[in-house]
């Protein structure tokens, strides 16, 4: 079978007079855009804006709920509740579902941002509220995922799991994400990031920290959005990806 892959970006980060990324110039080389909602990052006209670009692209569009800490964009910890969890992700996916509707766009996907899916990976109480929130709003949208106990969740719902990998992101040897806080963590050199990629999607194979071989499902890879270049980046890995004979679709056409 020819292979296929989404490419999505967390995008709508900035709020009020701070900006973060270049969307505009992300946009039109990716499929999904995960947009923010609020919490970590976003506000209504950011939100908005987005929206209607990726919609104009033909990009699909997906919630990206994170904790409520804009001070430390959504990558501390936080000790919430399952119930606390759980509306949270709600109140997002409903507050960026009313912009979709105004630019007649179907909601396609939910992907939670930095540590509320970080800790979804090992946390099934917290994982089981996630995905509540999520079934709460609609059982049919697509969850996001790179493994853990978040994919276990929507599972056994028999929710549609969409599998993601990091192309510029370490990998420990249990398949979680090597910390923030580690010098290296987050890949910059592009024909590095571009190699890993083309590598995960042809083989399902990701290559650990310590040189461990990690079998997983590849149905999307992330850029994120605030990694120095992503513009450059993802256009980069559109060219890699059609020298490869790898087709990029939007999430709803990879994930059956």
């Amino acid at each position: 079978m020819p292979h296929q892959v989404d490419l999505n970006c967390d995008l709508g980060e900035s709020f009020g007079p701070w900006r973060l990324g270049d969307d505009e110039n992300v946009l039109p080389h990716i499929s999904s855009a995960n947009v923010a909602c609020g919490f970590h990052g976003g506000d209504p006209r950011i939100m908005a804006r987005t929206v209607e670009r990726a919609k104009a692209l033909g990009v699909g569009v997906g919630a990206h709920p994170g904790f409520p800490d804009l001070v430390g964009f959504g990558r501390r910890n936080l000790a919430v509740s399952p119930d606390e969890a759980r509306t949270d992700v709600l109140y997002q996916i409903g507050a960026l579902s009313g912009f979709c509707r105004r630019f007649g766009v179907s909601l396609q996907h939910v992907k939670p941002h930095g540590q509320l899916n970080n800790l979804a990976m090992h946390d099934r109480a917290l994982a089981d509220a996630i995905v509540a929130g999520i079934q709460d709003f609609d059982p049919g949208l697509i969850v996001v995922a790179y493994g853990g106990e978040l994919a276990r969740a929507a599972e056994a719902l028999g929710m549609r799991v969409a599998y993601e990998v990091f192309a510029d992101r370490e990998y420990n040897n249990d398949g979680t994400l090597v910390s923030r806080q580690k010098f290296g963590a987050v890949i910059t050199e592009r024909s590095r990031v571009v190699e890993r990629a083309i590598h995960m999607v042809q083989t399902g194979e990701i290559i650990a920290v310590d040189g461990t071989a990690l079998d997983m499902r590849v149905h999307t890879i992330c850029v994120h959005g605030d990694t120095p270049g992503a513009a450059t980046l993802v256009a980069e890995l559109r060219q890699a990806f059609d020298a490869a004979d790898i087709s990029v679709l939007p999430l709803s056409l990879v994930v059956a």
